[in-house]
């Protein structure tokens, strides 16, 4: 089968705990246990399989229960996944608390994520597709070989950076067409960028490296624009979570407007928009403003249901969620 979006990441297994209140250091509060399947990788694959198009997850995993879990989920889910096995490292977990208020504190154990390597990914996985995704959650190296490789193949590499770990090169973003970071990732990229930093220390940042998510959230949108451009990647989209999102291309920007929707449970929403905007950008003949359109759709009926792949909506359920907004 031929597959329109490659996903190349991590899988880990979701160990996630709701209550009402976080716990303060020294105390124990009671919550409702619900495991399942994750890992950003994992997320937005199932996100772009679920939006209808064709879709191959390339990740690794353990030999042991949660690996298992893994592929019983992509089977079950329609989505086609190729698991390299790595029988010395446990699979990747994750333990998510999640409040009231739909937000979330995540650690995780990357495990077998770590131990995906360029050789196994062999390029005739990535030969077919239009669009290939990375994250940070695998080793750099890897998700290095996979962008250049992709971008030689002529499909449109998308790269999210997330989580920032040590380690991070920059150097990275020479094979990316397409960058999604939240604001958190984009102020450290924007920090360890050189070409930045003479900008940040000009008016209206007046920064260096004192700039902060506050002072971003302050910037007009041309401003933002212009320290999108210095990063110099063809596209720049930063999630802005409730505020939705910030498009940059070379000569024009967009800030698209968030959904006002009840939130259950917000992790995996990066995700959501991630592997939406993949799929989008197949649907929409790479239109990228069209796609994020999409994808901030796609984010917004995720958190509206608790985990992280099992919340990714279908679809149906997405079109019906346009139109009635399109219409409201």
């Amino acid at each position: 089968m031929k597959h329109s979006v490659v996903v190349v990441g991590s899988f880990n297994q979701d160990l996630a705990f709701y209550t009402e209140n976080f716990p303060r250091p020294g105390d124990s509060v009671v919550g409702d246990f619900r495991p399942g399947p994750g890992g950003k990788g994992f997320n937005q694959a199932v996100a772009a399989s679920r939006a209808g198009v064709p879709t191959l997850f390339v990740g690794a995993v353990g030999r042991d229960a949660f690996g298992a879990s893994a592929r019983k989920f992509a089977r079950e889910a329609g989505l086609h996944a190729h698991f390299i096995e790595k029988p010395k490292h446990p699979t990747g977990t994750a333990v998510i608390t999640i409040n009231a208020a739909g937000q979330n504190h995540i650690i995780i154990s990357l495990g077998a994520n770590l131990g995906l390597r360029p050789r196994d990914v062999p390029p005739a996985l990535l030969a077919p597709a239009q669009v290939v995704v990375c994250q940070a959650e695998s080793d750099y190296a890897t998700v290095a070989q996979v962008l250049r490789l992709a971008r030689r193949n002529g499909a449109i590499t998308v790269f999210n950076p997330a989580p920032m770990r040590t380690g991070f090169d920059p150097v990275l973003l020479r094979h990316t067409e397409v960058l999604i970071p939240n604001e958190s990732e984009f102020i450290t990229l924007v920090k360890k960028c050189p070409s930045c930093s003479a900008l940040l220390r000009s008016a209206p940042f007046n920064a260096g490296r004192d700039f902060t998510e506050a002072a971003l959230r302050t910037l007009p949108a041309e401003a933002l624009h212009r320290l999108c451009r210095c990063l110099q990647v063809p596209v720049v989209i930063i999630t802005l979570g409730a505020r939705g999102c910030f498009v940059s291309q070379p000569d024009v920007y967009l800030r698209i407007s968030p959904h006002d929707v009840e939130v259950v449970d917000t992790a995996g929403a990066g995700d959501a928009f991630v592997g939406g905007f993949a799929a989008g950008l197949v649907k929409f003949k790479h239109n990228v403003f069209e796609a994020a359109h999409y994808a901030n759709a796609v984010a917004a009926l995720a958190v509206m249901q608790p985990g992280t792949a099992a919340a990714m909506p279908i679809a149906r359920e997405i079109a019906r969620f346009l139109k009635k907004r399109d219409h409201a």
